[in-house]
């Protein structure tokens, strides 16, 4: 399994890396639109292109070797074989809940738990509108 998942991957990045080169290589469609304007052959501006010549169809092959290769290492990485049989969720191995986690780092040290103990200070009372908030004179 490992040497196929490595084999896909190289499969992958040479024809990724491959098709590249040929995008890089290629004649641009709109290339001869500046030409167009002041020459006359303006039928060709937005015109049919023609046949395909090798170089596309030499990507469009890559791209098609790349896109199976991607889809079959995204089947590879979703295996539901190699998962327990319990439908286990992310969050039931989750850490502890937050309230158990102390507020500062002084907890961790010995002897500061009465100190941090010391230093937390007292809820606020916060006002139940917004007008109580606005002093008057």
């Amino acid at each position: 399994m490992n040497l196929l998942h490595n084999l896909l991957v190289a499969v992958q990045i040479i024809s990724a890396l491959v098709m590249i080169g040929l995008v890089l290589v290629q004649h641009g469609k709109g290339a001869d639109m500046g030409a167009s304007f002041g020459s006359g052959a303006s039928g060709s501006l937005f015109g049919a292109t023609g046949s395909a010549n090798f170089l596309s169809r030499s990507t469009a092959v890559c791209a098609t070797i790349f896109f199976a290769a991607t889809l079959t290492l995204a089947f590879f990485a979703n295996d539901r074989a190699s998962r327990p049989a319990g439908g286990t969720s992310v969050l039931e191995g989750a850490a502890a809940p937050a309230a158990s986690v102390p507020a500062t780092g002084a907890a961790l040290v010995p002897g500061a738990a009465s100190a941090a103990a010391a230093a937390v200070p007292a809820p606020v009372a916060v006002p139940a509108s917004g007008a109580d908030a606005v002093p008057s004179k």
